[in-house]
C-alpha cells in the first residue's frame, strides 16, 4: 500500500500521524509540503478526494490568512493562496488507496491504513 503524508515536522499532529503510519509497519512517502508546496491542480484533487472545501483546507488562525485578507475569499483565491504560501495549508493530509484525509487528530489516519 503506498501512503503519502504532507508533513511538517514542527507540527504534533504531522508527527503522531506519521508515528501511527510507521506503527502500522507502513513506510510512507514523506512530502515536504513547505519546501515543495503543492500547485493549484494538486489542491483541487486533494479537496475532490478527500470532500474537503478550501476554507477546511486553509489554516484561518495563521497570521498570513490575516495579512492577506483572506477571510470571506472564494475557493480560488484560497488555492492561489496555499499555493503561494504553503504555511497556509492544514496538515497532515494524509492520502492512500483508501481515501485522502487531513488528519486531525492524528488517530484519523487508522482508518485509511
Amino acid at each position: 500500500m503506498t501512503v503519502t503524508i504532507w508533513h511538517n515536522p514542527a507540527c504534533s499532529n504531522s508527527r503522531g500521524a506519521l508515528a501511527l503510519i510507521r506503527e502500522a509497519g507502513i513506510e510512507p512517502v514523506v512530502v515536504d509540503y513547505l519546501g515543495t508546496p503543492p500547485d493549484v491542480a494538486t489542491l483541487r484533487q486533494v479537496l475532490a478526494e478527500s470532500s474537503l472545501a478550501a476554507t477546511d483546507l486553509v489554516r484561518s488562525k495563521e497570521p498570513q490568512f490575516a495579512e492577506l485578507g483572506l477571510a470571506g475569499a472564494d475557493e480560488a483565491t484560497l488555492l492561489a493562496a496555499m499555493a503561494e504560501h504553503p504555511r497556509l495549508i492544514n496538515r497532515p493530509i494524509v492520502r492512500t488507496p483508501k481515501g485522502t484525509r487531513l488528519c486531525r487528530p492524528p488517530e484519523q489516519v487508522l482508518d485509511l491504513l
